[in-house]
Formats: C-alpha cells, sequence, structure tokens
C-alpha cells in the first residue's frame, strides 16, 4: 500500500477557483481536507476608514467597490441609513425604480454566480449563456446611469434621475450591416422601461436553458449533492443569511420580514431548500431569479402608470435642477453648498440592511453631528459565510472545495473592505 502523506496546500490568492485574492491554506490528508484555513486582507481597500474623511454623497461610489457584482443594492442600504438618521423618505416613484434595480442586481449578481459556480465544477457552456443575458442588464444600468457596473445612481432622498425615454442603439458598421442592426435594435425602439418589459418576457426562458442543463445533470449532481452541508440550527448559529441560510430551510428573508421601500406592495415567493447542500443553494438561486423577474414586471407596471418626481424638493439634501441651478441665485447657491460641504446629519447612529443577492448587507453609521460619518460599519454577507469554510469543507476532498467556494458566492471586495 502506498503510505498517505499529509500536506499543507496553498490554494489561491490567484486560484482561478477564488473568486477574488482569497489565499485558503489547506491542511490535506491525502485527498481529504482535514482543515481550511481562509486568509483574508489580501485586498483590503479601507472603504470603511476612507468613509470618515468623505462628505456623505462622496462614500456613495464606493460603495458599488463593495461586492461589485451588486452595485446599486450596495448603494442602497448606505442611502437607507443616511435617510434614516436624516428622518426623510424617497418620493414613490424613487421607491419603485430602486426596488426594480435592487431586483436587476438580484439578477446580475446570481448570473455572474451560476455562470462562475458552473464554470469552476466544469460546465464551461453556462458561463457563456450567463453573460449573454448580463449583456442586457448591463445596458439598463447604462441607460439610467452612464455606467455599466459602478452606477452611483441610488441618492439620498431618491434617484439621480428619471428613467430615460430612449435606449442607445447599435450602429452600422463594416461588420454589421443594416438587416443585422435592425434586428438587434428590434427591442430598443422604446423607453428603458420597454426594453426591460422586453427582458422579462424572455427571461424565463433562459432560466429555463439553465436548468436543462444543470438540473438533472448526472455530473452537476455528482458534485454538489450531499456536499457541504450545513443544518439548519447550524446555519443560524454561523450567522448565516441569505441563500445560503434559506438552502438550509429557514425562511428568512429582509423583504418579507423587515420590508423597506415597497416590498410589502408587492407579490412575490421566498424559495426554501431541504438538504443545506450546494445542490438546494442551487436550486434557490435559481428560483430567486424567476421571482426578481415577477417583481420586476410589477414595478414596470407600476411605473408606467405612475409618472411623478424621484427627488425630494429639499434642496438642503439633494441638488436642484440643471434649469434652476443656471437661472436662480438661491439654487446655485443650494448647489455649490451641496457638492463642497455636502449636509449635516443629527448626532445619532443607525442601522439599515437590505436583502443582498449573498445575504443581509448593514450599514451601521455614526454620526457626530459633522458632515463627515464618525463611523462607518459595514455588515457584509460574504465574510461571515466565509468564516464557516473550514466547518463546510473538512472531510470533503480538495475537487470539493471548489464547489463550496462556488456555492458561498464569494467577491472579495465586500469581504475584505
Amino acid at each position: 500500500m502506498p503510505e498517505i502523506r499529509n500536506y499543507t496546500v496553498n490554494f489561491g490568492p490567484q486560484h482561478p477557483a477564488a473568486h477574488g485574492v482569497l489565499r485558503l491554506v489547506l491542511e490535506m490528508d491525502g485527498e481529504v481536507v482535514q482543515r481550511a484555513d481562509p486568509h483574508v486582507g489580501l485586498l483590503h481597500r479601507a472603504t470603511e476608514k476612507l468613509a470618515e474623511y468623505k462628505i456623505y454623497n462622496q462614500s456613495i461610489p464606493y460603495m458599488d467597490r463593495l461586492d461589485y457584482v451588486s452595485m446599486m443594492v450596495n448603494e442602497h442600504a448606505y442611502v437607507l441609513a443616511i435617510e434614516k438618521l436624516l428622518g426623510i423618505e424617497a418620493p414613490i416613484r424613487a421607491q419603485y425604480i430602486r426596488v426594480m434595480f435592487d431586483e436587476i442586481t438580484r439578477l446580475l449578481n446570481h448570473l455572474m454566480w451560476l455562470g462562475t459556480h458552473a464554470l469552476d465544477v466544469g460546465a464551461m457552456t453556462m458561463f457563456l449563456y450567463c453573460f449573454r443575458e448580463r449583456e442586457d442588464l448591463m445596458d439598463m444600468y447604462e441607460a439610467v446611469s452612464g455606467a455599466r457596473m459602478h452606477a452611483a445612481y441610488y441618492r439620498p432622498g431618491g434617484v439621480y434621475r428619471d428613467l430615460p425615454d430612449s435606449m442607445p442603439k447599435y450602429t452600422e458598421t463594416k461588420y454589421r450591416d443594416k438587416d443585422e442592426v435592425r434586428r438587434m435594435n428590434a427591442n430598443r425602439e422604446g423607453s428603458l422601461l420597454d426594453f426591460i418589459w422586453d427582458f422579462t418576457e424572455r427571461f424565463p426562458g433562459y432560466v429555463d436553458e439553465y436548468e436543462t442543463l444543470l438540473t438533472d445533470n448526472r455530473i452537476w449532481k455528482q458534485r454538489t449533492v450531499g456536499i457541504g452541508v450545513v443544518s439548519p440550527e447550524r446555519a443560524l448559529q454561523l450567522g448565516f443569511t441569505g441563500p445560503m441560510l434559506r438552502g438550509s430551510g429557514i425562511e428568512w428573508d429582509l423583504r418579507k420580514k423587515q420590508p423597506y421601500e415597497v416590498y410589502d406592495r408587492l407579490d412575490f415567493q421566498v424559495p426554501i431548500g431541504v438538504n443545506g447542500d450546494c445542490y438546494d443553494r442551487y436550486l434557490v438561486r435559481v428560483e430567486e431569479m424567476r421571482q426578481s423577474n415577477r417583481i420586476i414586471r410589477q414595478c414596470v407596471e407600476w411605473l408606467r402608470k405612475h409618472p411623478g418626481p424621484v427627488m425630494l424638493e429639499n434642496h438642503k439634501v439633494t441638488p436642484p435642477s440643471r434649469e434652476e441651478m443656471k437661472s436662480e441665485m438661491e439654487a446655485l447657491i443650494h448647489h455649490f453648498k451641496l457638492f463642497t460641504e455636502g449636509y449635516v446629519l443629527p448626532e445619532g447612529e443607525a442601522y439599515a440592511a437590505v436583502e443582498h443577492p449573498k445575504g443581509e448587507f448593514g450599514i451601521y453609521l455614526v454620526s457626530d453631528g459633522a458632515n463627515k460619518p464618525y463611523r462607518l460599519k459595514i455588515r457584509p454577507p460574504g465574510f461571515i459565510h466565509l468564516a464557516a469554510m473550514d466547518e463546510m469543507a473538512r472531510g470533503h476532498m480538495l475537487a470539493d472545495v471548489v464547489a463550496i467556494i462556488g456555492t458561498m458566492d464569494i467577491v472579495f471586495g465586500e469581504i475584505d473592505r
């Protein structure tokens, strides 16, 4: 018999399956993991410290860069914390826009997760399919904010601007003739809402395609069923949230349990798993995509019928319109003071949490009455999940570590902050 030796293996930080700069130190007994020790801090960007030196509005773009596949949801928690301390509420149209883009962001996140998780486990096609749909969703981001990723679109008191009436179109080039351009622009002839509606019509069919490829796939099930099992009690003790908790069978979703914005007016279900393994968490996230599609459709229907302001008229917090700023002295002063000094939050503290695609994303904000935060603490979902890496991987094979990292949906921007 060949003797089995114990190894200490470095997994990462530049490992293709590490989803960011994750360094795992694995103690192996042959192929079996005895201990998994995650080393974090290799990406640390000091977001929480930087926020203490910036006026409140200047920290919004930092939020996009935390979990860089769930951009607007991060902004949402930060903006809600500021609104809580100011005692203000965004106009109802702005709330619907925020909820709609939260769910568009959930699709962006879950598509990235599904594509990369399947790629890690060995399925190449999924990645290409998922990125095909992400392209349309990125176009929605770009139409509304001008950026495909780091949008900085949510503001305290509403959103930066209303939804555009037209979509950017493809143009003819030497590689694309008139007929092809016409075909590519077919769903871009109307407004952004028309484009989103067209996407929601097509999307359930795409999810069916993903399920055809994976759900009953023998290899996929061999790699995910019974891997990384977490019991419901243990999931609660470890502080799991989001799909990691719901995959273990606990129905906890902030959109239902602690509704914010207009979630209590919308009709959707919260999917939960049974076995708490990688496969159940996959099924939960796939069903979440279908439910997000439902929510987006309800938001589009409401937004089509109800025009209105998307920003509060309180110019101590929100900027005046360009037209006012160019014609009225008082508006110019408001604009100048808002973008140089910012606004002051009353002394106190606030915690605002949103149902982020990965779990509970919270912002704890402490104000000492200045125009900058005294302290900002971010509660990222991924950090708590990564802490369970050792427990979930112990006794599994080295190849299963890859599936477990995938099922956690790790993005390092929020973990290292």
